[in-house]
């Protein structure tokens, strides 16, 4: 790939974002795609499937506990496929702003150089997307992300967040702010699921890029602590992910 590829994939808390993100980045690595996520998520779970069970130190975490005196290489820690992970982390319960936490986190990783450092292809950043105030913005802003997915399914709340994000890189036009590149449908069993989730699409004008099953395998990579894409390479579930990952660098202007 020619160009380093930013993209920000929002989505309502327990939609199932993360999994999403964490398989799609999967998928690339196994193209042969330098993958980047970084875990814009007080819980700092994004990158758990990639990189193993052990903890690792989040940028605020590091912050708090030696203020400006840790490099790059102690924020980030290479998972599956040669993912690069970063957890941004929150602040401590009862005190701080989560979305101020993501900004400082982010303006360390700049700080740092972590882009020309690792010069990956492709950047996630896996946002928490209840709510789109402050911090939580922070990835749609010039010299982030440059592109906005929503991982959604029919359920009302999670449409309703959807919308909300949609509405939210509407209002940053002009800005130069990231753009809304489509709505990905991660599937619940609602009733008549695929026809919401279109009807959203259309009224915020975007498209449904791609959708996945609702399956067990999922569930059961999850319980392994791995991406399908590394649990159950040869599964259908592994094939919908790899298929989503084309979509979303299509919708995203690249191509791998």
């Amino acid at each position: 790939m020619n160009k380093m590829m930013k993209i920000a994939v929002y989505g309502k808390g327990g939609i199932g974002k993360s999994t999403t993100v964490s398989n799609l980045s999967a998928a690339l690595a196994m193209r042969g795609v330098k993958v980047m996520q970084i875990g814009c998520d007080p819980k700092a779970d994004s990158t758990a499937l990639l990189r193993g069970p052990e903890p690792m130190k989040t940028v605020l975490d590091l912050v708090r506990e030696r203020k400006n005196d840790f490099a790059l290489e102690d924020m980030v820690r290479t998972g599956f496929g040669g993912v690069i992970c970063c957890e941004a982390g929150g602040p401590s319960p009862g005190t701080g702003c989560a979305g101020r936490g993501i900004i400082a986190a982010l303006e360390k990783l700049a700080e740092r150089g972590a882009f020309d450092t690792y010069r990956p292809d492709v950047v996630f950043y896996d946002v928490l997307g209840d709510v789109v105030c402050g911090g939580f913005t922070m990835p749609m802003r010039p010299g982030y992300a440059e592109k906005v997915f929503v991982v959604t399914s029919g359920e009302n709340m999670s449409i309703h967040a959807a919308a909300n994000i949609a509405m939210a890189v509407e209002g940053f036009r002009g800005r130069g702010y990231a753009e809304f590149a489509g709505l990905i449908l991660n599937r619940r069993g609602v009733k008549n699921e695929d026809e919401k989730v279109a009807e959203l699409a259309a009224d915020i004008h975007s498209s449904v890029i791609g959708s996945l099953s609702r399956s067990q395998t999922v569930l059961e990579a999850e319980e392994l602590g791995r991406t399908v894409i590394e649990a159950f390479p040869e599964s259908a579930m592994a094939q919908e992910y790899r298929l989503l990952a084309e979509a979303v660098m299509r919708a995203a202007g690249g191509k791998i």
